[in-house]
């Protein structure tokens, strides 16, 4: 009876916790869902559409947790939210995060594939990410995601696939979108329109502009713009000019680009009538005039204008010293760059007016004033370009500062042609002649740049300057043989002063009428006697190197001097314990090698 008894109250108290545990989970499913933040506001009661989905308004709270998001890990976190919620596949929400990874995160990876997981996207989810696309500056990114992911489209589509052809010069693919806008009715949109008239004059085809601009029922002024600068840039300013006057309404963008258009035809006299009857010019209409005169080569009336001009910015500064430079005004070109510097209307100066400055200190031989604007440009900020980093070493290098141009150029990220050749002639003027040798051979061993007809002047410059007659038909060789330079009148006025140092008078005649005859007369066997110059010299750069001798003696051999060979070679053996074969580092010495390996093989060949 006992036992029965505990049993029951076993039982009893086993249901006793049960009923516990139940009415405490029911407690819990009464709490609110756990939030991802503390300060997370409270979830909205969710109301369901006719297809039973969940109704999204603009004020719900993931999507104001959405605007105010900073961080990719926070985004990371909500994103999550979203998905299992199921809110992605609404057209609102899967809007604002693509619009979110496309605005704040630049991660237009990461929202394709978020498009990729709506199951119907829609026109606007596509153009957001076009439009991350282009302002990304990859078109042919959004060339690719306009292909193979949109399907849907709108009156926005088109306008941003037309700039993305237009920047990348796809005609086909222009056509083609302009095709698919007339087939689904959008061309009588006047946004569509405008870029699709935009789209064809930067191809050049102005009669399909023109033929969209006749077909359309509305135009605005924007319409008439984009015609007028698309013939002026197309060079038919005489049809811009009958639009011009065709126009009810004009705003200063047609009249800047009617200005332009006689600028670049240098019809300066059209372009000053119409410059006065313009109503307010702004400082691009002076800015026109100014360039226009300047590329007419009148300096009198671009500095009128730039007097004239209630108020210049940086462009009409730079425009001006640029014009003086160019006329070779140096000393005008820098004493306007120090009234800019003193007085130019709270404006600082920009690289292009700091590289025309420079290049009048170089002309002008002022390292003085130079260096101080080098010192400007360290201490404003202003980070070099290739263009102002060229110009500063290149004024060094006219005033001597070899140096300085040396430690310009080796902080230069990038080097061109100009940069490598502005050393070379650095050198040269100097009378250092191996250092401008020594600088074609980096080139040659940087292999980022291809040296051209310059270049060699500056070498055949350098070797004449500095008396090297031999190296300089070594280098004269080595850029018409190996890189393809062609021999123009500068390259043999500098041969001719070559043969001139070497008292090789008759192949200088010779060389007026043929280039190739200096180097017959140095690579051949009728001269074999410029071998052993250089076999001797390699003899006085390396003593103590095997390589030289041998040589020598080779050289000796093919010309079939026995006596000299054998003197070579008794200068070999007196010498035995000193010679070793040496690795030289030297450029110089690189040079005659080459040169006299070059000569043995012409000797063996012509054996």
């Amino acid at each position: 009876m006992s036992m029965n008894l505990g049993l029951f109250r076993s039982r009893g108290r086993g249901s006793s916790m049960s009923l516990d545990k139940f009415i405490e989970c029911r407690k819990n499913l009464s709490k609110p869902s756990p939030r991802l933040w503390p300060d997370d506001p409270q979830p909205r009661k969710t109301h369901l559409d006719e297809q039973g989905r969940t109704v999204v308004e603009i004020h719900h709270p993931m999507l104001q947790k959405l605007e105010s998001l900073r961080s990719v890990n926070e985004f990371d976190q909500l994103y999550a939210q979203i998905v299992v919620s199921g809110l992605l596949q609404h057209s609102l929400v899967s809007g604002r995060v693509i619009k979110k990874l496309c605005t704040c995160f630049h991660s237009v990876s990461r929202a394709v594939s978020v498009f990729d997981s709506v199951d119907e996207p829609d026109a606007f989810l596509g153009n957001t990410i076009l439009n991350c696309f282009v302002n990304l500056k990859q078109p042919f990114g959004a060339l690719s995601f306009y292909y193979e992911k949109m399907v849907l489209h709108n009156h926005y589509t088109f306008p941003l696939m037309a700039k993305v052809c237009s920047e990348i010069g796809f005609v086909k693919d222009g056509e083609k979108i302009h095709a698919l806008a007339l087939k689904q009715g959008f061309d009588s949109d006047l946004f569509v329109r405008n870029s699709l008239i935009h789209m064809y004059s930067v191809f050049g085809r102005m009669r399909d502009a023109h033929k969209v601009f006749d077909d359309g029922s509305v135009l605005d002024l924007v319409s008439l713009n984009l015609m007028i600068d698309g013939y002026v840039k197309d060079g038919q300013v005489i049809i811009a000019r009958m639009l011009f006057d065709e126009m009810p309404e004009r705003d200063v963008f047609t009249w800047n680009s009617m200005l332009s258009g006689y600028a670049r035809m240098q019809d300066m006299e059209a372009a000053r009538c119409l410059f006065e009857a313009m109503p307010s010019p702004d400082a691009v209409s002076w800015n026109c005039m100014i360039d226009g005169y300047a590329a007419a080569g009148d300096v009198t009336m671009a500095r009128e204008f730039f007097d004239r001009m209630p108020r210049r910015n940086v462009v009409s500064w730079s425009t001006i010293l640029a014009l003086y430079v160019r006329n070779k005004n140096y000393a005008e070109s820098l004493r306007l760059f120090e009234v800019l510097i003193d007085k130019g209307d709270g404006l600082k100066p920009n690289k292009a007016c700091i590289t025309s400055a420079l290049t009048a200190c170089a002309n002008l031989g002022r390292i003085d004033t130079g260096k101080r604007i080098h010192l400007y440009v360290t201490s404003n900020g202003v980070k070099p370009d290739l263009l102002l980093s060229t110009a500063l070493l290149t004024m060094y290098g006219k005033c001597g500062a070899m140096d300085m141009a040396r430690e310009v150029f080796d902080g230069m990220g990038e080097r061109s042609v100009v940069s490598w050749n502005s050393m070379i002639i650095g050198y040269g003027m100097h009378g250092d002649g191996e250092k401008a040798l020594e600088m074609v051979m980096e080139m040659e061993k940087d292999g980022d740049v291809v040296p051209n007809g310059a270049t060699l002047v500056c070498c055949l410059s350098a070797c004449v300057n500095a008396g090297m007659v031999l190296e300089g038909w070594w280098v004269y060789d080595r850029l018409t043989r190996i890189y393809g330079v062609e021999p123009r009148v500068e390259h043999h006025g500098c041969l001719v002063n070559l043969l001139g140092l070497a008292g090789l008078t008759k192949d200088s005649e010779e060389m007026r009428e043929e280039s190739q005859s200096v180097l017959s007369s140095c690579w051949t066997v009728s001269n074999p006697e410029v071998g052993e110059i250089l076999a001797k010299r390699l003899v006085r750069l390396q003593p103590s190197d095997i390589g030289p001798y041998v040589l020598l003696s080779y050289l000796y051999a093919v010309d079939g001097k026995w006596e000299d060979v054998e003197k070579v070679r008794r200068m070999m053996m007196v010498n035995e314990k000193k010679l070793c074969m040496v690795s030289s580092s030297s450029y110089m010495t690189k040079i005659v090698y080459s040169m006299l390996c070059e000569i043995g093989f012409q000797l063996k060949v012509s054996i």
